[in-house]
This record gives C-alpha cells, sequence and structure tokens, in this order.
C-alpha cells in the first residue's frame, strides 16, 4: 500500500476555534461514558450518596488548577504541553520524564476504552443477531479512528462536536425528566450534606472522579492550532472545566434522586451498570435507554479518538526534539496532521487487541482495570509536575502574574494532586478488581516510566547536548 503523502511542515496552524477546542477536552472525558461508567460504581465502593458532591470538590480543585495552568499557557505553545510546562519551569529531565508519564497514561486510558467499546459494541450486534468477539469490534474501531485522525483537525473537531452534542442532548432529557418527575423522596440536598460527603469513603471516591477530568490539557495541546491561542486557550480551559463539573454534578445527584437517596445503594448494589437505564425507560421510555445504550457506544469512539489526536501530538512534539523517531514529527502534505505517528500508534492497538484475542483476556475484568489503573495514577502525577511547575517558571519572572495566579492557585492545586496521588495508590485494589499483584506492579511500573524519561535527558544532556537544548523549544523557536 502507496503511504499518504508526508511532509515536514509543521501542524495547521490558526485552525481551531474556541468552541471546538472546548469540544475536544469534552470528547476526551467523554460525559456519558463518565456518568454510566463511573457513579454506579462510586457510589457503591465510594461515599455512597455523595457522589455528587465530589465531582463538584474536583470541579473546584482543577479551576485552581487552572489559573496557574492558563496564567503559563500565555507564555507556552508547544503540542506536548504538559511536557513543555514541565520542562519550562522544573527543568528537561523532569520534562521528559513528565511527557513519558502522559503518554502511557493516554495509551492506557484508550486502550481500556477500546476494551469497554469491544464490549459494548459486541453486546449490541449480538442484540443486532450478529456474534463477534469484542477484540475484533476494537479491531474495527482502530481502523475508523485511524482514518478519522489522519483528516485534518477542523473535520476531527466537527465531528467529535456533533458526537458531543449528540451525547448531552440525551443528559439534558434526562436531567429534564427526572426534573419534571421528582423522586420518591423529593429534591433532597442530602448528597451534599457533610455528613454524607465527609465519610471515609470519600478518599475511594476520587480515585474514580479523578479519572472523569482527564484529558484536561487538550487546550494547550492544541495552542499551536488554535485561532488566537492567548484568548481561546484560556477560554476554552474555564469552560470546558465548568461544562464537565456541572455536568457530572447535576446529572449524578438527579439520578441519586429519582432514586431517592435511601434507595439507591441498594439499586446500585443491584444492577450497577443498569441504573440509568432502568430510570431512563421509567421517566421518558424504552427510547431514551436506546438512544443511551448507542451514544454510549459514540461517546467511547469519540473518547479513543480524541486520545488518538492527543497521543499523535504528543509523539510529534517529542520527535520534533529528538526523543522520538524522526518520522513522527512528518506532518501529511494536506491535512497537516501527525499522520505516521498515528499510524504507530494504531499498529501498536492492533497488536495488542490480537494479543488480547490470543489470550482470550476479558475486556472488563483485566483490559480496563490494566489500561485504567496506570492511567489515573499518570496523569494526577503529571499534573502535580504541572503545578510546581507554574511556581518554578515565575519564581524567575513574575511576569504580568500576581500572587494567587503565580504561587498561591498552583500550591493548592499541587497539594490537591499530590493527595490524589497517594489516595490512587492506597486504593488501587478499586482500580484493579480487588487483591492483585498489579496493585503492587502498576504504581512501580509508573515509577520506572518516568525515571526512563529522566535518565534519557539526563544522558543527552551529558552525550548529545546539542540535541539535549533543543528539548521542549516553544512554538516560536521551532
Amino acid at each position: 500500500m502507496t503511504a499518504p503523502p508526508s511532509s515536514p511542515a509543521g501542524l495547521r496552524q490558526n485552525a481551531l476555534g474556541l468552541w471546538t477546542i472546548v469540544f475536544f477536552v469534552i470528547a476526551t472525558n467523554g460525559p456519558l461514558t463518565a456518568l454510566v461508567g463511573v457513579v454506579s460504581t462510586a457510589i457503591l465502593l465510594g461515599n455512597g450518596i455523595g457522589v455528587p458532591a465530589a465531582f463538584l470538590i474536583a470541579g473546584a480543585i482543577y479551576l485552581v488548577f487552572s489559573v496557574g495552568f492558563v496564567a503559563m499557557g500565555r507564555y507556552i505553545r508547544n503540542a506536548g504541553a504538559f511536557y513543555a510546562y514541565v520542562a519550562n519551569g522544573l527543568g528537561r529531565p523532569l520534562g521528559t520524564a513528565a511527557a513519558f508519564l502522559a503518554i502511557v497514561a493516554y495509551a492506557g486510558l484508550q486502550f481500556a476504552c477500546y476494551g469497554l467499546i469491544g464490549f459494548f459494541g459486541a453486546n449490541a450486534l449480538a442484540g443486532w443477531g450478529l456474534a463477534l468477539p469484542w477484540w475484533v469490534v476494537g479491531l474495527a474501531v482502530a481502523a475508523l479512528v485511524q482514518l478519522c485522525s489522519i483528516r485534518n483537525v477542523v473535520f476531527n473537531g466537527r465531528f467529535l462536536g456533533l458526537l458531543m452534542l449528540a451525547e448531552l442532548a440525551v443528559v439534558v432529557v434526562f436531567d429534564v425528566a427526572v426534573l419534571a418527575h421528582g423522586g420518591p423522596e423529593g429534591f433532597s440536598l442530602a448528597s451534599f450534606q457533610p455528613e454524607h460527603v465527609l465519610v471515609p469513603g470519600l478518599g475511594a471516591t476520587f480515585v474514580f472522579v479523578a479519572g472523569s477530568f482527564m484529558g484536561f490539557e487538550t487546550t494547550a495541546i492544541y495552542a499551536e492550532e488554535a485561532r488566537e491561542p492567548e484568548r481561546t486557550v484560556p477560554a476554552a480551559t474555564y469552560i470546558a472545566v465548568v461544562l464537565i463539573a456541572v455536568t457530572l454534578t447535576l446529572s449524578s445527584w438527579l439520578l441519586i434522586v429519582s432514586f431517592g437517596p435511601s434507595q439507591v445503594l441498594a439499586a446500585a448494589a443491584k444492577d450497577p451498570g443498569g441504573l440509568w437505564f432502568d430510570r431512563a425507560g421509567l421517566l421518558v421510555g424504552p427510547l431514551l435507554g436506546d438512544a443511551i445504550n448507542v451514544l454510549l457506544i459514540t461517546s467511547l469512539f469519540a473518547v479513543i479518538l480524541s486520545f488518538q489526536n492527543t497521543l499523535s501530538r504528543y509523539l510529534f512534539a517529542l520527535a520534533r526534539e529528538g526523543l522520538m523517531p524522526a518520522a513522527f514529527a512528518r506532518t501529511h502534505a494536506r491535512h497537516r496532521t501527525p499522520h505516521l505517528a498515528g499510524y504507530a500508534l494504531t499498529a501498536l492497538v492492533v497488536a495488542l487487541l490480537l494479543l488480547c484475542g490470543l489470550a482470550g483476556a476479558d475486556p472488563m475484568t483485566l483490559v480496563l482495570p490494566l489500561g485504567s489503573a496506570p492511567a489515573a495514577l499518570g496523569i494526577l502525577a503529571v499534573q502535580a509536575l504541572t503545578s510546581l511547575a507554574v511556581i518554578g517558571f515565575f519564581r524567575r519572572q513574575p511576569r504580568h502574574t500576581n500572587l494567587w495566579q503565580r504561587l498561591i492557585a498552583p500550591a493548592l492545586s499541587g497539594a490537591a494532586m499530590l493527595v490524589g496521588v497517594a489516595l490512587i495508590v492506597r486504593n488501587m485494589h478499586l482500580l484493579t478488581g480487588g487483591e492483585s499483584v498489579f496493585n503492587t506492579l502498576i504504581p512501580l511500573g509508573m515509577l520506572g516510566v518516568g525515571l526512563a524519561g529522566l535518565g534519557l535527558a539526563l544522558w543527552l544532556r551529558s552525550h548529545r547536548p546539542e540535541r539535549y537544548a533543543r528539548l521542549a523549544r516553544l512554538l516560536e523557536e521551532v
């Protein structure tokens, strides 16, 4: 097969507007996936009916994180995002470590989503009389994702925007139905009362809730392709965080209202995967339940496609600086997308799916936990480093920032992220599904990934100083 035309030129500039970037962020988070997949599990294993408050607290933490992130973003434009932030704030070795952690984390979460979409897709096809293994469905999805990711970033933004609008429309219909019908115990605010929120299970809840805000750096990743990035990236960051937090908080609370706070825990224990479908069918009709089922699959597809775009740009940014194969720094001659990096990612996914098929791996009990657990740990660690990087960056020169932007907000968010890392390590068994050797191997493995990045940068500093000097350059320096 003839390879598509390539160009050493950079990404397409001035291509993305404010709302396109917002859609990329929301697509990466997949609100419907978070609601259907996270809420019932968090209710069972976390702080019960206090889950909506946990979403609200997490949203507040990420808004505080955004203060320093946005302030530093005015001076950082690099498709490597967190990598460039950490390198410019804490030094190139830690920046390279952050890049390695981010790539492994996002790749792990993307593959976990392949397991989910394979599982739900195979179930849907079985209902229509076509029996296929989950990993075969995953292979078909991988081919479609590759086709979409090659296309220019504007096409991807519009496509993801349509999927997000459909997904959010279903969530709104559900919310309106609950508001119209009420619940057996009225519109109880018990979910936000301290005695139901500040309980021992709150730490476990944050293990699940943190994953619902992943993909946060997507705004910065597209800074090189954004129109007026100094305006659109900060605005998109705040809008995305608020939309995600409000959607997850409101919808999870209304789900609890629809069952009644005193009854939802028993309902979740009886059928954790069917909470949303049960209420949707009861309050609106079976059509809404069917729509949620279909849009859950399209939501997962949007998440996978968004991660494909994110990962390919990470590889592009690192290849441009000599940390990855030079071919990854080439872009498609017409679409200006890092298509060769995308092909490499798809090849890896195909190989893993075939391996899972040969090994008979279960998508829900093996693929999902082994992909999502390192992702949650890795991204929170990188976000903690990014908060510290903001302090380091402005310590040398305050520029146009105040004390809240350059010190207090990043210090608070950094502390919160470090607590999150500790909670995930402590509650790793919740992500892996029980007592397992992976509860130890995953934290040690992610530590090894970070040390590998750190070691590579230190080796370059000693043996390839000219390449080391090129690390974490900003757009105007490329």
